[in-house]
């Protein structure tokens, strides 16, 4: 069944009796030519791109839970490729030029929304740096706009632009940057892998892998044992669990990142606006919410909730560049579990174990990354090499010495 507007105007005429369940529930049958492991945007994208882009359609991904219950629903929706370093800037820019013409593709109201991304900065040596990302972006052909703060004021007049502490100077642009609606990324991608002949079977755990001379042939579920000639991995906040099963120790770590929602306002937030002198990122809903977030909780916790010193900080991130934010109640907060790697970077690779592929490490870049994540693995599934974009996002750069350290901070995911 193809949406339409003509579609859901028939169906009001009717009574909306001719709406059919966007996906099948199937039982899993004991061979596939391809087994993904996790059902959230990165594995569901993945098998969408592997059955329509590759042809590859005995495929079936796996999921523990139900489709949406992992970080593609936990998250602040922010879409952009502001990147610098050429490990990341085109890897992103493709995955924006995706989502730019996703809806169309999948057929799904995803609620794209371009409605830029501004980052602040706060000082001279800021303001350079920014200059240096923006030239960055430019030339992998991203967008970048810098606007100084006499263009700040007369676009958002309700910035603390005097404060004492962090005086805002002006900001990095990305016009094409903006927001989507997370969870019906994951249905859409469903939806569209789902009409390509994949299986998606929830509430189907993955609890061990069938490895047998250096070559995995399959899983443990607890749906049974499932035979496959390729398994791809990729659970998120997950990794290091799910890799232990096959005996490898992964240079990552799962910590907490928590996100807010305000009650509902009148529009006030044009776009997403980040703070420079903190970790403070925000935009506002369709429903009228401020949604916000900063940084993880710096200890590692596999639970989907924070702690308060976390909150504390990114009230205060908020309250320093629009003080307006502090009438606002807050209406619900949650968190994702983040797989951060030692660099800040994420993993699109094989293993060294024949037939078992990894995907993750994707720290805050997870859900931007969505399309080109799933896009990039499905070539690596297909043909067995890296695309073209996702060249050095391998297991072995930390033995080679190539790290992707995008915010220079070293090898302490806490503060990535």
């Amino acid at each position: 069944m193809r949406y339409s507007g003509f579609k859901v105007f028939l169906e009001g005429l009717t009574g909306n009796r001719g709406w059919k369940p966007a996906w099948r529930d199937p039982e899993p049958k004991s061979d596939y030519d391809v087994i993904i492991i996790g059902g959230g945007g990165h594995g569901l994208s993945t098998a969408y791109y592997l059955s329509k882009v590759y042809g590859v359609r005995n495929v079936a991904v796996l999921e523990k839970g139900w489709l949406g219950s992992g970080n593609i629903g936990r998250n602040t929706t922010i879409i952009r490729s502001n990147y610098m370093l050429p490990g990341n800037e085109p890897f992103y820019e493709f995955s924006l030029k995706l989502w730019e013409g996703l809806e169309q593709d999948f057929n799904y109201n995803a609620m794209i929304s371009q409605r830029s991304i501004l980052n602040l900065f706060h000082s001279d040596p800021q303001r350079d740096a920014f200059v240096r990302r923006a030239n960055a972006m430019m030339l992998a052909g991203a967008d970048a706009e810098l606007a100084d703060e006499a263009q700040l004021r007369r676009e958002l007049p309700f910035l603390d632009f005097d404060n004492a502490r962090f005086p805002i100077k002006g900001g990095l642009f990305q016009r094409r940057g903006g927001t989507v609606r997370h969870d019906a990324v994951a249905w859409g991608y469903a939806r569209g892998a789902d009409a390509e002949g994949v299986d998606i079977i929830q509430n189907c755990e993955v609890t061990g892998f069938q490895i047998e001379n250096g070559i995995c042939k399959g899983v443990q579920t607890t749906k049974g044992a499932i035979n496959a000639k390729k398994i791809a991995v990729c659970v998120a906040g997950s990794s290091g669990r799910v890799m232990a099963m096959a005996g490898m120790r992964l240079p990552i770590e799962s910590h907490v990142l928590q996100a807010f929602v305000s009650e509902g306002l009148k529009p006030v937030l044009p776009g997403v606006i980040t703070f420079g002198a903190g970790h403070f990122y925000v935009s506002q809903s369709d429903k009228g919410g401020l949604v916000f977030g900063g940084d993880i909780d710096a200890y590692n916790s596999y639970a989907q909730r924070g702690n308060l010193p976390v909150v504390e900080d990114v009230a205060e991130g908020g309250m320093a560049i629009m003080p307006m934010i502090g009438r606002a109640r807050l209406l619900r907060s949650w968190g994702g579990i983040m797989d951060m790697s030692m660099d800040g970077s994420p993993f699109i690779d094989k293993t060294h174990i024949g037939g078992l592929y990894f995907n993750g490490g994707w720290c805050y870049g997870g859900f931007k990354a969505t399309p080109a994540s799933g896009y990039c693995y499905a070539h690596l599934l297909a043909k067995d090499e890296p695309h073209p974009v996702a060249t050095e996002m391998r297991l072995d750069r930390f033995k080679r010495g190539h790290l992707i350290d995008e915010k220079g901070q070293g090898n302490q995911p806490n503060l990535h």
